[in-house]
């Protein structure tokens, strides 16, 4: 389109399929033209593009300022910056999942956001695509239900961190850690409170942490369908609970937990 195109000519389905709610935004030049034009339909066109304007810089501005360990870090030459961070800590079952991904330097994954922030799975496993493609690399790492009970579930986790650490193709600069401090790293890191909500390498490591935990607990419950891990993931449900009371503990509890200890052994069932 060349400037505004006398846009008052062209139908207001013309302006709407030029003008999607996605794809790149048109000038203010054309904005103006749009919000005055005569027609109540080209007007409410141009507000939503000012409304999804708004939107964007706001996420512009909040990935920004999820950037900022990462920025300070880059602007000192560090370029290898691995976020860290672990999913399944409160569960009854399964293991714990500790992702580590290397994003390139003022890589922004829009929609982005600590894992506990996105509840509907379909978001999450978009995002899990947009970090795996656009991460420079990424590795996951475990700690099973048997190590759990022998070290306890904080000192698996953090094996499950190291594992992460460990599996990736570029041995990072840096660790980024959510909360923790990672035993046995040789390279430095630091420890943030809350690290997967300000970090955008942490951040993308909750996602991933999370999707591929909560892809074994599907798994599981085809295997074991009587304890509804589909639902719940294993956490500490009131359905679970009852499971548990019915049926006793699967091969993948953790019985070491309070809830799974005295619970008679699983019975399979057809």
């Amino acid at each position: 389109m060349d400037g505004t195109e006398n846009l008052s000519r062209i139908s207001i389905n013309e302006l709407r399929k030029r003008f999607p709610d996605a794809g790149i935004l048109p000038s203010d030049e054309i904005l103006n033209a749009l919000e005055n034009d005569s027609r109540a339909g080209a007007r409410q066109i141009a507000l939503n593009l000012r409304r999804r304007r708004e939107k964007e810089l706001k996420e512009d501005a909040r990935l920004e300022n999820l950037l900022g360990f990462e920025k300070d870090l880059w602007n000192k030459g560090v370029i290898n910056i691995a976020g860290v961070d672990e999913a399944g800590v409160g569960p009854l079952a399964g293991p714990v999942v500790a992702a580590a991904v290397i994003l390139p330097t003022g890589c922004k994954i829009r929609g982005i956001n600590d894992s506990k922030k996105i509840p509907h799975p379909g978001e999450r496993e978009e995002l899990e695509d947009r970090v795996k493609k656009e991460s420079t690399c990424c590795a996951i790492g475990r700690a099973e239900v048997e190590e759990i009970d022998r070290l306890n579930i904080y000192h698996a986790g953090l094996l499950a961190m190291r594992r992460a650490v460990e599996g990736l193709n570029i041995r990072p600069d840096y660790l980024l850690v959510d909360a923790r401090a990672i035993p046995e790293c040789s390279c430095p890191q630091r420890s943030i409170i809350h690290g997967d909500a300000l970090s955008m390498s942490i951040a993308a490591a909750s996602i991933l942490a999370k999707t591929c935990r909560d892809r074994f607990m599907l798994e599981m419950d085809a295997l074991y369908p009587v304890y509804g891990f589909a639902s719940h993931k294993g956490y500490p449900t009131p359905e679970h609970i009852d499971a548990l009371k019915k049926f006793g503990p699967s091969p993948i509890h953790r019985l070491s937990y309070a809830p799974v200890k005295g619970a008679r052994k699983y019975e399979k069932r057809k």
